[in-house]
């Protein structure tokens, strides 16, 4: 069994870099992570911020600009080009090549730096003594490393939309929104967030009619409003995306097409028909199979020893408070594998 001075889960943003700031720092490190390049036939690190998130946008954002440069503002620039084309596979080759060579980055930083790669999802088992236990399923095939930090940093995935599944064909979510080979006529997207507004820009900018359709009744709502609503308006009328707020969606029928049925904002009920629909109403956290469960009962374990031995309630945070940073003493030792939670 390998022991880690720290271990990190995911290796995103957060985690590669904790991983190995860690290492520099003389720590034995670990960093353990699930993802998978695009093929789907090799290990990826950079979560998905650098695999199907930030980086890849802003490389399609980059690509469709310069497409929509070309074709509308270079002229008064005094340079004249011939028949614009645009090849959405070759732009998304573009994308692919930029992930790839970033997340060999990540590999080769983990190789200089000493940092241990796991590949494989992480789930908390126990503690043993000073060492958080932890399970890492590669495929099947089952680990056992121990470490005694642990740096949660999983990240987070779509969150679902209950009217229709992501089939990432017609449908779509942050992924399949990355990786369309052809420009559809028809766009539609759910939600105005950041993700909303990139890929609702991209596929405009290149040709596709784009609608947003927003719950909410004012535009980022999180942001500024004064600037907000100068965004709103380069959106619409600079880009001439078609951004619907205050929507209240009722059916999503896939098919050859996706139908959209929904009240907008003056409560009329409205249809609408796509080619393609991106689903962007946000993320949620990446704890699917963490087990953190593992770490709450383990704690309350060691407030129950302590109440026990005491003969009286203490909270378990004070309890905690008392063996944090400490080893597991023998008598607790012995009280904590009857409850399940120490390998002999």
């Amino acid at each position: 069994m390998s022991q880690f001075d720290v271990v990190v889960i995911g290796a995103g943003p957060g985690g590669y870099v904790a991983a190995i700031r860690a290492a520099q720092l003389g720590f034995k490190t670990a960093c353990i992570d699930a993802g998978v390049n695009k093929a789907g036939d090799a290990p990826a690190l950079g979560g998905t911020c650098l695999n199907v998130g930030c980086i890849p946008s802003k490389a399609l954002l980059q690509s469709s600009e310069h497409f929509h440069a070309a074709q509308h503002d270079f002229a008064e620039h005094g340079i004249t080009v011939g028949n614009v084309q645009f090849d959405a596979a070759k732009m998304i080759e573009r994308k692919d090549g930029i992930v790839t060579k970033l997340t060999g980055g990540i590999k080769f930083l983990f190789q200089k730096n000493k940092v241990t790669s796991l590949f494989g999802t992480a789930s908390f088992v126990g503690k043993n003594g000073d060492f958080w236990q932890l399970e890492v399923d590669n495929k099947g095939e089952k680990t056992t490393v121990e470490g005694k930090h642990i740096i949660v940093a999983t990240g987070s995935t779509p969150r679902a939309l209950p009217l229709v599944d992501i089939d990432n064909v017609n449908v779509l979510d942050n992924e399949g929104a990355l990786n369309l080979t052809q420009v559809p006529a028809k766009l539609g997207v759910i939600g105005a967030g950041v993700i909303g507004l990139e890929m609702g820009s991209v596929w405009k900018r290149v040709g596709a009619e784009v609608t947003i359709l927003e719950a909410a009744p004012v535009f980022l709502g999180a942001a500024d409003q004064q600037i907000a609503k100068e965004a709103f308006k380069y959106f619409t009328r600079e880009q001439g995306l078609n951004i619907q707020l205050g929507v209240k969606l009722n059916k999503i029928t896939s098919g050859s097409k996706v139908v959209v049925e929904y009240n907008d904002t003056k409560g009329e009920a409205q249809t609408a028909e796509f080619d393609k629909l991106i689903v962007a109403i946000g993320r949620v956290p990446n704890t699917h199979g963490l087990n953190a469960e593992a770490v709450e009962a383990y704690n309350q374990a060691v407030a129950d020893y302590y109440e026990l031995r005491k003969g009286s309630p203490i909270p378990w945070k004070e309890s905690l408070a008392k063996t944090l940073g400490n080893p597991v003493r023998p008598h607790m030792l012995a009280f904590l594998q009857k409850k399940g939670f120490l390998k002999r």
